[in-house]
């Protein structure tokens, strides 16, 4: 069963009245072509729905959309310190508009969202809302996390905007993994954020920060930004150097030397970003990244940023949408630097307290064996976070040892009672190899996802009609390397259980027969 969260849990996180109820409220069945945003008696300030028509033909899309700007809602957001400092100022708070990455006591900033003007309007408005923009062209709305634009950057002009069309990506039913090899669950699905423009999920949090510098470039705040800088194992950079070359902004990457794979690399240097490849691991370019954008005029773009939090929790928001606002038992998301599985919380939080739905799901961290902190803090009972050096492992996007956003995760656990589980480079390889047999082309952390499943299921922890969504965050042709040594069995140490290697047979039709009749032994 998915847990309720209490409310005193999110008493730092959404400033909005603890003593309102979030009730549930069914959605209403319309046909998508027949959906308009409706208002409840409430919702008195809501902007009125008008009959759209075709642009001029000379006219772009971004253009129309300043010819029609959306009404004033009195929404706003900033940044406020994760979590308030016991002996902190209860006052401090910052404009987005301001270049700040800590609080003052050095702690973590959140971006917070006036949820009293945001609760002016319905859970039923906003699902409708939500609803009637996906698969749009109109700008910015057609993008998976701009959709939600109101609970992301209420405040900024859709000609600031950067945004590639991200998210709104496939909710895929794993049907025959669930059935054949998970003890028949029948309500299993993977949510493949990896089907996104750069091939990871990191692309929906890039949007926003990246539609950030540019407004702090543009008249009238004219902010000296000379760049946008980060350190990555190789996703990150990908969705920074893709954004920044869409709006004309420098990109500027920090790499562990020999540590990603070939397809990430070549994702930058191909969008033209400066790539610096340094001899650390991630922990260390992220130490380097620091000291820079402290001296120069380099924004930094890491989940350090909260911003990029504001267009991962939209993936939450899409599940939801895309179940017809139920919400599932479960979601299980990979953590590496763990921003990832605060974001969740957030967006199914947000939901919850907006009315939109009525509860939020358990969540599972899951964690590479050889880069599990948070799985080691969480079996020592939450007594003492210990940093550590990871180990190298296939799930190399996630091979972080001392992780920027550990509390963030914490936060998001205890509220939902959740769980960390980790998985073995065999485990995580078997599992991402296996789902490959049942129509998927999982990456390695999506591996390690589905590896903490496998153990909630035999721990019965998970159920057999439990609907669960396990996060897919990239795409398996970034990783297609490891996919090849684990088909070759070439990976020291592993039986690569589910390999399936070319067979190598003479052009003659009899060796040829010979080999389907032992392939096909007992199916033909």
């Amino acid at each position: 069963m998915a847990a309720t969260t209490h409310a005193a849990s999110m008493s730092f996180l959404l400033s909005h009245p603890q003593s309102r109820s979030a009730t549930p409220s069914r959605h209403l069945q319309l046909h998508p072509a027949a959906r308009r945003v409706r208002c409840c008696a409430t919702d008195a300030a809501a902007p009125a729905v008008t009959t759209k028509h075709r642009r001029a033909a000379d006219e772009n899309i971004r253009e129309e959309a300043a010819r029609h700007p959306a009404p004033k809602q009195g929404l706003s957001a900033w940044y406020e310190p994760f979590p308030p400092a016991p002996n902190g100022d209860p006052n401090e708070r910052y404009s987005l508009d301001e270049i700040v990455y800590r609080s003052s006591s050095g702690g973590l900033l959140d971006v917070r969202h006036d949820m009293e003007a945001l609760a002016r309007f319905s859970g039923a408005y906003w699902r409708d809302l939500f609803d009637s923009r996906v698969g749009r062209t109109t700008w910015p709305y057609g993008s998976g996390v701009w959709s939600k634009k109101e609970f992301v950057l209420p405040e900024i002009e859709p000609d600031h905007i950067v945004s590639l069309f991200e998210g709104n990506s496939n909710l895929f039913w794993a049907e025959r993994l669930g059935c054949d090899h998970l003890g028949g669950m029948n309500d299993l699905w993977v949510k493949h954020c990896g089907i996104s423009h750069t091939g990871s999920f990191k692309d929906l949090g890039m949007t926003v920060l990246v539609s950030q510098v540019n407004r702090l470039r543009r008249a009238p705040l004219s902010r000296p930004i000379a760049g946008v800088g980060c350190a990555s194992t190789g996703d990150t950079s990908a969705a920074l150097s893709a954004y920044c070359a869409a709006a004309g902004i420098p990109a500027i990457v920090f790499l562990p030397a020999n540590r990603i794979s070939l397809e990430q690399l070549i994702q930058p240097i191909a969008n033209g970003a400066t790539v610096l490849s340094l001899d650390t691991d991630f922990d260390g370019c992220m130490r380097l990244i620091r000291e820079v954008t402290a001296e120069l005029p380099i924004y930094l773009a890491n989940s350090l940023n909260s911003l990029r939090l504001e267009g991962q929790k939209t993936a939450a928001i899409e599940i939801l949408q895309q179940f017809d606002w139920e919400v599932p038992d479960w979601v299980i998301v990979p953590g590496g630097n763990l921003g990832n599985i605060y974001a969740f919380y957030k967006g199914f939080e947000m939901c919850r307290v907006l009315g939109l739905v009525d509860r939020v799901p358990r969540l599972v961290c899951a964690q590479a064996a050889n880069a599990n902190p948070l799985y080691s803090y969480y079996k020592s009972g939450w007594t003492e976070f210990q940093p550590q050096v990871a180990r190298p492992t296939f799930a190399s996007a996630i091979q972080i040892g001392d992780p920027v956003s550990v509390d963030r995760a914490v936060v998001a656990l205890k509220a939902t009672n959740g769980i960390v589980e980790e998985a073995t480079e065999e485990e995580l390889m078997n599992a991402m190899s296996l789902a490959d047999r049942t129509g998927m082309f999982a990456c390695p952390h999506t591996g390690v996802a589905l590896a903490a499943l496998f153990k909630l299921r035999d721990q019965r922890i998970i159920g057999p009609n439990d609907r669960t969504v396990v996060v897919s965050t990239a795409h398996g042709l970034k990783f297609s390397q490891s996919k090849i040594n684990y088909h070759d069995s070439k990976i020291e140490d592993m039986a690569c259980k589910y390999s399936n290697p070319p067979v190598s047979v003479k052009a003659d039709f009899g060796a040829v027969m010979d080999v389907l009749k032992k392939r096909l032994k007992g199916k033909l």
